[in-house]
């Protein structure tokens, strides 16, 4: 079975202080760590073997507790009767072999290792040998003075890339790292003294958790029953596990035969499949939560509790399936007995007013009867409770979540509709998502309430069956996000510069192009061209550093303005030497009146800079560069013919700037900057862009054309 080791929390007895280990453990599995790792290089075996007993009765199997070097230890404490889950290993320890073979296949060996080699010797090893690699340190760190050299996160990616084994990055880690080095490819965060030196062991554990929550997709699993006509079971799940910005899975107690009229037959497969499919499952993937539904019979109950144990996802939502709308009770009094053991195993239950009613041994009368039963129930449980108000009667349709000493309710009009078919299941799988990926569970509830009232406003338009049709899971993202399919990079810049080969085309014919290749153009047209250029290239400048003030990064900031000071004092420089060779840039340089064309060109860039949006900006400011580089490279390529290439043409001085490989990487980096921008825009945005794109290129157009 494959470990969580999202929040791996590392102890030091001295950093503990009088807190001590056992408590300052216990609170941080409160917080949410995953895995506790028993270091403390000063104690005897005999002393680890007694902490091991009290770390794990103190844990009680709410994390995985593991312990560092000390396998004869964790053999000890087994043989007492202790929960140790494995054993964590440096190089020089004992031998993972060993320890494989004395704690079985299913303890969890971790192994430290920050090189190539130590990766290749772990690789070496028979398969199933080590579950994880600790690699580290990510940089110096008090606790481990002895450390080899810091990787940091560069080094922490490299190594993560190149391991088949889940790395967890240990060494100097604090809060602030969660996003760089879950992006790095880390399976957890191994932390020492930002746990065991927190003033509040679980707050801080929390605030872990939920940022590493936050910076990943979670994977939500659906055990529930199947329907075929879409609307409820693990089909609504998965739907609403999706809508919620989840990955879901599904692993299915019972087939039914039903559709928006109500339910035919009903068929429970073996529980032996039932048990292969959740293995199956956390064998291979970290599961972030669990979202728990229809569950048939008691043996069904039963096993779903055993996998669970061993299991141990962090989140558990259990919506109990016991009362159908029309008040019968779906299951039988052995399989209510068996319940009792699964909701002790929740971390939120969401009945319906009749099934709080069974959980409580009593009918309810009225919502503040139903709060009141919700009370007694969190309580009876240890778990929030969901109490929900959609079967009352009126004009509003409360909820209220219950527990941890409070109840918060939240209440809205009633929506009129006869497409409510799967909201209990909807409703519970989204809030699984949402707390998975580190919402408090009141902005979870309130979050989960807003989309599933969106979904149900929209159902009608689903026109599916003639009964009680399903909620429209996803009306809100096809209205917000379209069904576009989101372009690259690569496929922007392939299609603007596809969708103007009309243009450049024309340029290619242009009478100027042509007799500027071969030669012929006379100096009157050339220093014209110069004479225009010149005048653009002083506001493009301008242009350019407003860009540089829109820019979103520091490195497209000085990207900008690096090419408006080209503009200004390498590009001006060579027009100067052609046109006031005696008086350098100067006034004399900008002389000239403007042609009709340059004007034109100009309006259109600071048009588009005054509308202050910056993709729309640097789209125009493109055609700049792309064309003058495309042009520049097929000229010196021998496409206008080999006299372009010769040092004796009378413009050689010329022609050479429009092939200089500075300016090629520079037209590379403008072109990913715009692609990229057009990729994070809008579809409207990005067909603005097209738009000031292909407006610019065409003024390219007219200004070749404009000497001749």
């Amino acid at each position: 079975m494959i470990a969580d080791l999202s929040l791996y929390l590392v102890t030091d007895p001295a950093l503990c202080g009088e807190r001590g280990v056992v408590d300052t453990v216990r609170h941080a599995v409160d917080g949410g760590v995953r895995v506790v790792q028993l270091r403390d290089k000063q104690a005897t075996d005999a002393e680890i073997t007694a902490q091991l007993i009290e770390l794990s009765r103190a844990i009680d199997g709410r994390s995985l507790l593991l312990v560092n070097d000390r396998l004869d230890a964790a053999i000890a404490a087994r043989e007492a009767g202790a929960r140790v889950d494995g054993v964590h290993l440096g190089q020089g320890d004992a031998s993972v072999l060993r320890a494989r073979s004395e704690l079985g296949p299913d303890a969890l060996i971790g192994l430290t290792a920050n090189s190539r080699a130590h990766l290749d010797a772990a690789l070496a090893l028979p398969a199933g040998t080590v579950d994880y690699l600790g690699v580290g340190v990510i940089r110096p760190t008090k606790t481990k003075p002895d450390h080899p050299p810091a990787l940091g996160v560069d080094g922490f990616r490299a190594f993560a890339a190149a391991s088949p084994l889940p790395c967890v990055a240990i060494g100097g880690v604090g809060i602030d790292d969660t996003e760089a080095l879950r992006d790095a490819g880390a399976a957890g965060l191994a932390v020492v003294s930002a746990l065991c030196a927190a003033e509040d062991p679980a707050e801080t554990a929390a605030a872990f958790v939920q940022r590493w929550r936050a910076a990943g997709v979670p994977r939500v699993l659906s055990i529930a029953g199947s329907d075929p006509s879409g609307g409820a079971g693990v089909q609504a799940d998965l739907k609403s596990i999706a809508a919620s910005g989840g990955y879901g899975m599904a692993v299915i107690t019972a087939l039914t035969a039903q559709n928006t009229q109500g339910v035919r037959a009903v068929h429970v497969p073996p529980i032996d499949f039932l048990r292969e499919q959740l293995h199956a499952i956390s064998d291979d993937i970290v599961i972030d939560a669990v979202k728990i539904g229809m569950l048939a019979n008691a043996e069904v109950i039963r096993t779903v509790v055993e996998w669970l144990d061993a299991a141990r996802p962090p989140i558990v939502v259990v919506d109990p399936v016991m009362v159908a709308t029309s008040g019968d009770r779906l299951l039988d009094a052995e399989a209510e007995h068996a319940l009792g053991a699964l909701l002790a195993r929740a971390d939120v239950i969401t009945p319906n007013l009749g099934e709080l009613g069974v959980l409580v041994g009593r009918d309810i009368d009225g919502w503040d009867d139903a709060l009141a039963a919700g009370a007694v129930l969190s309580t009876a449980i240890g778990a929030r409770v969901l109490v929900k108000g959609g079967h009352l009667d009126g004009a509003e349709a409360p909820d209220a979540l219950i527990g941890a000493g409070t109840t918060i309710e939240f209440t809205d009009a009633r929506i009129e509709t006869r497409n409510t078919h799967g909201t209990g299941c909807s409703l519970s799988s989204a809030l699984a998502t949402r707390l998975a990926r580190g919402e408090a569970p009141d902005d979870a509830v309130a979050g989960s309430r807003a989309w599933l009232r969106e979904s149900l406003r929209e159902g009608e338009a689903l026109m599916v069956g003639r009964g009680h049709g399903p909620i429209n899971h996803f009306a809100g993202l096809w209205a917000r996000g379209g069904l576009e399919t989101r372009p690259s990079a690569e496929g922007i810049a392939t299609d603007w510069w596809e969708r103007i080969s009309g243009i450049r085309s024309d340029i290619d014919g242009l009478p100027f192009i042509r007799a500027l290749a071969d030669g012929t153009l006379g100096r009157e047209a050339f220093v014209f061209y110069l004479e225009q250029d010149a005048l653009y290239l002083r506001e493009y400048a301008r242009v350019l550093a407003e860009a540089s003030r829109l820019a979103p990064t520091s490195a497209e900031q000085a990207f900008w303005a690096h090419s408006a000071h080209g503009s200004i004092v390498g590009e001006l420089e060579l027009h100067a030497s052609w046109l006031t060779p005696e008086a350098g840039v100067s006034a004399e340089t900008f002389a000239a009146e403007r042609a009709p064309a340059t004007a034109a060109y100009l309006d259109h860039l600071r048009a588009t800079a005054f509308t202050g949006d910056y993709a729309e900006l640097i789209a125009a400011i493109l055609p700049c560069f792309w064309l003058y580089d495309d042009l520049g490279r097929r000229l010196h390529e021998g496409e206008f013919g080999e006299y372009a290439c010769d040092p004796q043409h009378p413009y050689a001085s010329w022609l050479a700037t429009y092939a200089d490989p500075a300016f090629e990487q520079a037209t590379v980096q403008a072109i990913a900057y715009v692609a990229e921008a057009a990729v994070s825009a809008s579809p409207a945005q990005r067909s603005r862009m097209y738009r000031a794109f292909e407006i610019a290129a065409a003024h390219e157009l007219a200004f070749f054309a404009a000497p001749l």
